[in-house]
């Protein structure tokens, strides 16, 4: 619709025309005055007026008024570039693997290129926009819109939005509360217990609140043994004496309670399936309790204040760092009414959904597919799991462990149950992503996967895109059998790094063969896909750390067992790889390479700009490298262009 402000351009436009058309008539009869608009008439005669050479400059004149009509008609242009003068814009996409510049259109990469090119190619789309196709000529075309143009700092890179493909978003936030972190003895960790209570006026002033936190590990103390809640441990600290505390271990498959919480627990059952309560000589629980036996503890829910406090929180961090997409791996019904209650979200979220049931529960949850503003909320996939974790002794083992023969790991559910389960979320339309650490875990849920898509009513591998998450320890068949099916690994090369120091010591040195083999993994598959995340908050946020990890196989500090040269070396990805693992592998394993994972004309504007080449620089320079900018949609989220 045109309003009172299109009239006053139009107006102003051919006042100035006309100046200018009186100018050019003058010049060509020899008149060297221009007088005002309403003067141009009387002025000149009619035979100079309407003289071919001043009918061609009238004609002309009004061409810049109609310029100047379009220009102040239209809203200045949102289009811009974003160029690296050394080309070194890393897009993902073979068929232009380094350009020179992308060009962002509303939430889409519309054009990518040299920079002469996307200029040209901008101006003919705006031209082709507002003049029907018709080029004002020069000088007159500087009434026409400009490509804003963004050059990043010479030693910067461009790499598309990361994704890290097997996250806990909420938890996250919950773990930075009182985050137990890297603690190399049961001492430190009361410390930071004791620190806390002091710094939380609430707390500390009643004793009946819970104490929460994250992060412990005993095979970082020089003792390794499970802390005992009765014996020495809280109750020793006066400040933490008589208060309802529960930690979760660093991989969140065993938590740590005080005395207090076993005294509210009261009787406890003798035997948990799928889980274990660890017991003392007398039998008496130590306050440790291991996978589903977790399911016991009256922890109280978060409140909804909390969890928009913890997804604040892990959102600020995520951007930080780079991270425009996250795999949700375990999102219960209670997360997902809090993300669907958000339609704004500031990230992306492909969700997993889970249950603690035996029973079907696919129809106990929604489906959502590009849901909320931008589509940034996607529900299409289901997380179940097999067994616990390898620094708990949970990792379901086909034979026991190395360094404790009394156990083989822990199963917490039954193979042909999880058959039974595997294939009603197949037939109702489930992705399938199953928690996978110990090779019996593996084995068992390879067969099932075998089994389904031996059925070609079921689909095929590439339609349904199931998935391990972890696939940690496998014998040497599976490693190239997991290609064979076209069953989706996703791997956390953290956890190799984390583990290296004790890995070897559980498995032995052959069961050590088949495990934490990613680059084995990518050379068996069909597709090279491997989705590559963190398990945050088990391991650090930062992608950086998971694209370290797996292209050194070394700790952050440049050591690992085996060398400088890394951990089982042959295993280490190359640098092209775990790009690719971190953006279009990971979006691939959530349905969204069609529009998400790299930078290709048509795919969302979700961009990081990295302060350093970690494609070239010295890999003891990649923990080095800061985050300069976040793009998701076009939209700056963190630092600037």
């Amino acid at each position: 619709m045109l309003d009172a402000s299109w009239c006053r351009a139009r107006e102003e436009a051919f006042e100035a025309c006309w100046a200018c058309g009186a100018r050019f008539v003058r010049v060509e009869t020899g008149t060297d005055t221009a007088d005002p608009p309403s003067s141009v008439k009387g002025s000149l005669s009619s035979s100079e007026l309407y003289s071919a050479e001043g009918l061609r400059w009238t004609l002309l004149a009004s061409l810049v008024a109609l310029g100047m009509i379009f220009a102040r008609s239209s809203c200045a242009s949102e289009d811009y570039a974003v160029c690296s003068t050394d080309g070194k814009i890393y897009t993902v996409d073979a068929a232009h693997p380094h350009v020179q510049c992308l060009v962002v259109r509303d939430n889409i990469i519309a054009d990518v290129g040299d920079l002469a090119d996307v200029k040209a190619r901008w101006h003919k789309y705006h031209t082709g926009r507002n003049f029907a196709g018709f080029q004002l000529p020069y000088p007159l075309g500087f009434w026409q819109p400009s490509l804003n143009v963004s050059i990043i700092e010479p030693n910067s890179i461009v790499v598309p939005g990361l994704t890290d493909a097997h996250a806990h978003v909420l938890q996250y936030g919950a773990a930075m509360n009182l985050d137990l972190a890297g603690c190399k003895s049961k001492q430190e960790v009361l410390q930071r217990l004791v620190n806390h209570v002091k710094s939380h006026q609430p707390i500390l002033s009643d004793p009946s609140r819970w104490i929460i936190g994250m992060g412990w590990d005993q095979n970082l103390w020089s003792d390794p043994h499970y802390p005992h809640a009765t014996q020495d441990d809280f109750d020793l600290e006066p400040l933490l004496r008589g208060r309802r505390i529960y930690l979760d271990r660093v991989d969140v498959h065993a938590a740590w309670v005080s005395n207090r919480v076993l005294q509210l627990m009261g009787d406890l059952p003798e035997e948990v399936d799928g889980g274990v309560i660890i017991r003392d000589a007398s039998r008496k629980p130590t306050g440790i309790f291991v996978d589903n036996a977790m399911a016991l503890i009256p922890v109280p829910a978060p409140t909804r204040t909390q969890l928009l406090e913890y997804f604040d929180r892990t959102v600020k961090d995520a951007h930080a760092v780079g991270l425009t997409s996250i795999h949700d791996a375990a999102t219960e019904p209670y997360m997902i009414e809090f993300y669907q209650d958000r339609p704004c979200l500031k990230l992306r979220l492909y969700l997993m959904g889970n249950m603690e049931s035996n029973e079907y529960w696919g129809n106990k949850i929604p489906r959502l597919i590009d849901y909320g503003v931008g589509g940034r909320l996607n529900l299409r996939s289901v997380k179940l799991f097999t067994d616990g974790a390898l620094g708990s002794y949970g990792a379901a083992l086909l034979e026991p462990y190395s360094d404790n023969l009394s156990t083989s790991g822990i199963m917490r559910v039954q193979p042909q149950t999880l058959l039974t389960l595997v294939k009603q979320f197949w037939a109702d339309g489930w992705q399938v992503n199953i928690h996978c650490i110990g090779d019996r875990a593996n084995q068992v849920v390879l067969d099932i996967f075998e089994h389904v898509l031996s059925d070609v009513e079921h689909g095929n591998a590439t339609d349904r895109r199931p998935r391990i998450e972890h696939a940690q320890i496998m014998t040497l068949e599976d490693l190239q059998r997991i290609g064979r099916l076209g069953v989706i690994p996703s791997v956390q090369p953290t956890h190799a790094t984390s583990d290296m120091w004790y890995a070897e010591q559980r498995l032995g040195p052959e069961r050590i063969k088949g495990a934490y083999g990613y680059q084995t993994m990518i050379q068996a598959s069909k597709t090279g896909i491997l989705p590559l995340g963190s398990d945050f908050p088990v391991e650090g946020i930062n992608p950086l750390l998971g694209f370290y990890a797996a292209v050194s196989r070394l700790s952050p500090s440049g050591t690992s067992p085996h060398g400088s040269q890394g951990w089982y070396p042959s295993e280490r990805l190359k640098r092209a790889q775990a790009l690719k693992g971190m953006t279009l592998d990971a979006a691939y394993a959530s349905f969204a390479e069609e529009h998400l994972g790299s930078l290709s004309i048509g795919k969302k504007a979700d961009f990081v700009v990295l302060d350093r080449d970690i494609m070239t620089v010295p890999v003891s320079e990649i923990l080095d490298t800061r985050v300069t900018a976040t793009v998701i949609d076009g939209e700056v989220v963190y630092g600037n262009l």
